[in-house]
């Protein structure tokens, strides 16, 4: 029943602000696709292709593109099916778990000594015993500091090679799978995003963390931006990705409503 009453009033709150909303309370936490796009070694890179351009015979202007990118990359959404057989894909995810109250938490420090921190259980109580608990419901977005190397490739991911051997090679924060089974089972969250290209940390083998979250059907938003503008809470999150009907995964429009 909280968790109802959350979503109806997050709900509520966007949809009476929309026209009203002051452009200064609105922050973009999407980076643009373009020809630098961060996507996984594995994949290939955002194409956007010129189908027609110019003045016509009728006299007015006409533009139309075609564009060509891989689910996972750039600033997108992860669904369960992804790691996780039988869970929801892109279609299925109820608005409801993309439209909540949002909150930062900052692991800027951690991640600056190790470049393959895991964000652990303790640093999210930490959060609370200065914030208040954890709503349900919540989008939860983790600060790591990654987003000031966009889009440096290797600053960012650590390589900038290409093809499956990189991925050995991979350095960024991710976040621990016991926190994000503490998150699922404990507070109830409606969805968990970061500023780096994975929800696991680079080194990872398994991605456990995806499996967690995945396998109670919480998707993951990755490549996050903008996390700098944001306090650590005291706003709510608007995540709608392109709806590919059994997508595993998606480019999403991620805001940020300041209240």
């Amino acid at each position: 029943m909280a968790r109802h009453a959350i979503i109806i009033l997050c709900l509520s709150l966007v949809a009476c602000r929309a026209s009203s909303l002051d452009p200064r309370a609105v922050v973009d936490l999407t980076h643009p696709y373009d020809e630098n796009t961060i996507y996984w070694p594995t994949a290939e890179g955002f194409r956007l292709e010129v189908d027609s351009k110019g003045w016509q015979e009728g006299g007015y202007y006409y533009e139309a593109n075609s564009f060509c990118t891989a689910e996972h990359g750039g600033t997108h959404l992860d669904a369960p099916i992804h790691f996780a057989e039988g869970r929801r894909t892109v279609d299925e995810i109820p608005l409801e778990q993309l439209i909540g109250p949002g909150l930062v938490v900052d692991v800027r420090e951690a991640c600056a000594r190790d470049r393959d921190h895991r964000v652990n259980k303790e640093e999210l109580r930490s959060w609370e015993a200065e914030h208040g608990r954890i709503p349900e419901g919540a989008i939860v977005l983790l600060r790591t500091g990654f987003g000031r190397f966009w889009p440096d490739r290797e600053r960012y991911m650590g390589t900038a090679a290409r093809g499956p051997e990189a991925v050995a090679d991979l350095h960024f924060p991710g976040l621990h799978a016991d926190a994000a089974r503490w998150l699922v089972e404990e507070r109830s969250i409606g969805a968990v995003g970061l500023d780096t290209p994975s929800i696991d940390h680079g080194p990872s083998k398994d991605f456990a963390t995806h499996v967690v979250l995945f396998e109670a059907n919480v998707p993951a938003l990755e490549n996050v931006a903008h996390l700098d503008a944001l306090p650590a809470a005291g706003f709510d999150v608007v995540a709608l990705p392109m709806k590919i009907r059994g997508g595993s995964g998606a480019p999403v429009r991620i805001v940020a409503l300041l209240r």
